[in-house]
C-alpha cells in the first residue's frame, strides 16, 4: 500500500473539531488496513490571518504542493467580516487554493438516507427512497475569475461594476468528461445545465457539450436544462435527476440548493479535482464538507462530523484510489445514522442527539 501523504487544513470554527474526529476515523481504518498516514497540519483562513497576517499562508500552500491531496474543513466567521472583501478568509483561501491547483471539477453528492427524509424541506412522499444524485460544477472559469473584473466611476459620479462570463471550448469539454465519467459508473444519464436562451457563453456551453457526447460519450443520456427550471425541478423532483452538471456560479447556487434538499449540511462532502496527478498518478484533489463554520455551535462539541468523515472517503477513492476503503467508510456512516440510528442534532428531530465525538465513535464501531 502507498503512503498517503496529504495536507491538513482544518480551518475555523467547528472545522477543527469535525477534523479531529475525521482524522480518527482516518487513523482507526489505517490500522486495519495497514495504510501509513503522511499528514501534516497547517492553518488556512481566520486561523491563517490570525497567525499569519493572510488567509493562505506562503508556508500553507507550500505544504499544500508536497502533498498527494488536500483535506479541507472550513472558512471565515464573524470575526473577519469587517475585512475587506478581497482579504476575507473564504475569498481569499479558497479561490487561490482553486487557482494554484487548477481545482476545475467540483464534485458534491447529493445523499439523503431514506431512514432520514425527515431532514428534508420536501414531503416525504416525493422522496420516499430518499435522493440519491450528483452536481458537478466547474470550478475555475466562467464568471467568478473572468476578466475584465472591475468597479469604476462613471463621469457622473455614478459607480460601475462589471464582471464577466468567459469559457472556452477546452475548458467545457473537460468538465464534461467528469460528467460522464462520473455518470458512467452510475445511471448513465447527465443532464447538462445552462442558460443558453440568453447568455453567449451558454450557447456555446451547449453546442460543446452536445458535440462533445456524441462524439466521445454516444452511450449515455444527454439532456439539456435551462438553470432556472433545473432550480425549480431540483425541488420538485430531485430524483430525476442523476449526474448534473454546470458552469460555475450556476453550479455554486445549484448545488447549495441540492444540499438543502438533502436535509443537512453535516451530512454532505465534495471533492474539487485538478487538471494535475500528484505523485501516484491520481488526480490532485482537495476534499471538503459542504457546509460552513457554524460559529453558533462551534466550542460546544456538537457538530456533525459526517460530512468530514464523507470527504475522507472522497480523498481515498479519488486521490488514493483505495475504493474499497472509502466504500467501508461510507457503510459504516450509513450504518451508525440510518440503521443505528445514532444522530447529532441536526438529523435528530426530536429524538436523543449525540455530540461530535461520539457520533465519531458509532463509525468507528462499525467499521
Amino acid at each position: 500500500m502507498p503512503t498517503l501523504k496529504f495536507a491538513v487544513l482544518p480551518g475555523d470554527y467547528i472545522g477543527p473539531e469535525v477534523m479531529t474526529e475525521a482524522l480518527r476515523v482516518l487513523e482507526h481504518v489505517a490500522k486495519q488496513e495497514n495504510l501509513t498516514l503522511s499528514y501534516t497540519t497547517a492553518d488556512v483562513g481566520g486561523a491563517g490571518i490570525d497567525n499569519h497576517g493572510k488567509a493562505l499562508p506562503d508556508s500553507t500552500l507550500a505544504l499544500c504542493k508536497e502533498a498527494d491531496a488536500i483535506l479541507f474543513g472550513s472558512v471565515g466567521g464573524p470575526k473577519w467580516e469587517k475585512l475587506p472583501p478581497k482579504e476575507q478568509p473564504e475569498r481569499a483561501a479558497l479561490l487561490p487554493l482553486r487557482k494554484a491547483f487548477n481545482l476545475f471539477a467540483n464534485i458534491r453528492p447529493g445523499l439523503l438516507y431514506s431512514d432520514l427524509t425527515d431532514a428534508s424541506p420536501l414531503k416525504t412522499e416525493r422522496i420516499p427512497n430518499g435522493i440519491d444524485i450528483v452536481c458537478i460544477r466547474e470550478l475555475t472559469g466562467g464568471i467568478y475569475f473572468g476578466l475584465p473584473k472591475t468597479t469604476t466611476t462613471l463621469e457622473n459620479g455614478e459607480e460601475q461594476a462589471v464582471d464577466t462570463m468567459v469559457y472556452k471550448t477546452s475548458e467545457i469539454e473537460r468538465i464534461a468528461e467528469v460528467a460522464a465519467v462520473t455518470a458512467r459508473s452510475r445511471g448513465k444519464k447527465v443532464c447538462s445545465v445552462d442558460k443558453a436562451n440568453v447568455l453567449e457563453t451558454s450557447v456555446l456551453w451547449r453546442r460543446v457539450v452536445t458535440a462533445y457526447f456524441a462524439k466521445n460519450h454516444p452511450d449515455l443520456t444527454l439532456s439539456h436544462m435551462y438553470v432556472d427550471n433545473a432550480a425549480m425541478q431540483l425541488a420538485r423532483d430531485p430524483n430525476q435527476f442523476d449526474v448534473l452538471f454546470t458552469e460555475n456560479m450556476f453550479g455554486d447556487i445549484l448545488s447549495d440548493e441540492m444540499a438543502v434538499i438533502c436535509g443537512s449540511l453535516g451530512m454532505l462532502s465534495s471533492a474539487s479535482l485538478g487538471t494535475g496527478k500528484n505523485s501516484l498518478g491520481k488526480p490532485f484533489g482537495l476534499f471538503e464538507p459542504a457546509g460552513g463554520t457554524a460559529p453558533d455551535i462551534a466550542g460546544k462539541g456538537v457538530a456533525n462530523p459526517c460530512a468530514q468523515i464523507l470527504s475522507v472517503a472522497m480523498m481515498l477513492r479519488y486521490s488514493f484510489g483505495l475504493d474499497d476503503i472509502a466504500n467501508k467508510i461510507e457503510a459504516a456512516v450509513r450504518k451508525a445514522v440510518a440503521t443505528d440510528g445514532v444522530r447529532t442534532g441536526d438529523i435528530a428531530f426530536g429524538k436523543k442527539s449525540v455530540g461530535t465525538k461520539a457520533m465519531a465513535d458509532a463509525i468507528i464501531a462499525n467499521l
